[in-house]
């Protein structure tokens, strides 16, 4: 017990802060924004204000437990065969079930009810996606022969199934990220032709699942599939304002009102019933009207030096592996934050992807708690064998002296 003690002590000694700070930062910022767009609403509709605030402070809470669990987790033990085949069948399972008899939010079924708290599978299958192409694409390019497709391919078919139970949910979001995360862990390892064919197949049920509803639209007139109503509202929002087009003209009044301060937080007035999920979608643009663009320069930025510090790491790392686990857990993150300022701003369709840190929700936190917890285990693993390799030097040095 001492000895476990006494590694986990010196592994928390060698945190990697740039990760650590704006980590927690983000996190209880979230918390404050949270509270503040969802109190008001909350109030108005007769229920408890701090409701959803409690709730976000348990799934922070949670998320830093998971976050030191993690960091201090031996790595190699995500490897097993029976970790990763347990975890993909857990995520086949639950995906299924979401689809038969899961809980629709915003027109997709992507949610297990479990009494006061839903599940996301497809937040967790992104934990997956980097743990397990990370240990693929290292076991491949261990081995003496140069890769070829046919290392990549039962990979590949899992990787497919996933993003098909995920796309028919359909959740274009969470499909995007998790297939954002499994190309580019394929090219950072060095094997350039598998993005091809996963784009095409990404593309291909993309078009399976758009062109029948597009179809509906140009014949009927009607708009009659909640994701074809967010990309029509994307192209013609103020066409659409009546419609599906009010969450992004609401969003961009939002942003309008903010200017450079921000009105004062607490002090928004799209919360109130004109935004639609303030708490959650379109949290960026409460911050924005209550915050100002400074508010939203800030998180910003505190997101950027997470994501450029992971990718740093993976970059000094001479370990394949632990490399290609800190470019997915960086893709994941700057993918997701991605979609959410272009879904807000209006750059992008409306996907239903939530903000890094800053929404509410526990399965996002989670995951992205998990993830990060990943990339600060690989930081401090760096900087123990560094102090390891200078210790070794100055003994061999006192030796030859």
């Amino acid at each position: 017990m001492k000895t476990t003690l006494k590694k986990i002590y010196r592994k928390l000694r060698n945190i990697d802060y740039w990760i650590l700070i704006p980590y927690l930062v983000l996190c209880l910022i979230g918390v404050v924004m949270v509270y503040s767009a969802s109190a008001a609403i909350r109030m108005q509709t007769g229920g408890s204000p701090v409701n959803y605030l409690i709730k976000q402070i348990v799934f922070v809470l949670m998320g830093w437990g998971v976050f030191g669990f993690f960091a201090s987790l031996n790595l190699d033990k995500l490897r097993t065969k029976g970790i990763l085949g347990l975890s993909f069948g857990i995520l086949l399972a639950a995906l299924l079930f979401v689809k038969v008899a899961g809980r629709a939010v915003n027109g997709a079924n992507g949610w297990i009810n479990l009494g006061p708290i839903s599940i996301q599978p497809a937040e967790f299958t992104k934990l997956f996606m980097i743990v397990y192409w990370a240990d693929r694409c290292t076991k491949v390019n261990d081995e003496l022969h140069r890769p070829s497709m046919q290392d990549y391919v039962s990979g590949l078919i899992l990787t497919a199934i996933l993003l098909i139970l995920i796309i028919i949910q359909p959740d274009v979001g969470g499909f995007s990220i998790n297939f954002a995360i499994a190309a580019l862990i394929i090219m950072a390892s060095g094997y350039n032709s598998c993005w091809t064919i996963l784009i095409f197949d990404g593309l291909l049920l993309i078009g399976m699942i758009a062109l029948p509803s597009l179809a509906k639209v140009v014949a009927t007139g009607h708009i009659k599939n909640y994701q074809v109503a967010r990309f029509v509202a994307f192209v013609n929002p103020f066409g659409t304002q009546s419609g599906a087009g009010s969450q992004l003209v609401n969003s961009y009044y939002a942003i309008s009102n903010g200017g450079l301060k921000g009105v004062g937080l607490g002090n928004g007035i799209q919360k109130m019933g004109y935004l639609p999920e303030p708490n959650t979608d379109f949290i960026l643009s409460v911050v924005s009207e209550e915050l100002g663009f400074i508010g939203v320069f800030l998180i910003l930025a505190l997101l950027a030096v997470i994501i450029c510090q992971i990718i740093r790491v993976g970059v000094r790392s001479d370990n394949m592996y632990e490399g290609l686990l800190c470019y997915g857990v960086g893709t994941f993150i700057a993918v997701e934050a991605a979609i959410n300022v272009g879904g807000v701003t209006g750059l992008l369709p409306i996907t239903g992807v939530t903000f890094p840190f800053i929404s509410y929700g526990g399965s996002s936190m989670i995951a992205l708690s998990i993830a990060l917890g990943l990339a600060m285990n690989v930081s401090i693993r760096q900087k123990l064998r560094r102090k390891n390799q200078r210790r070794l030097q100055a003994i061999r040095q006192r030796r030859i002296g």
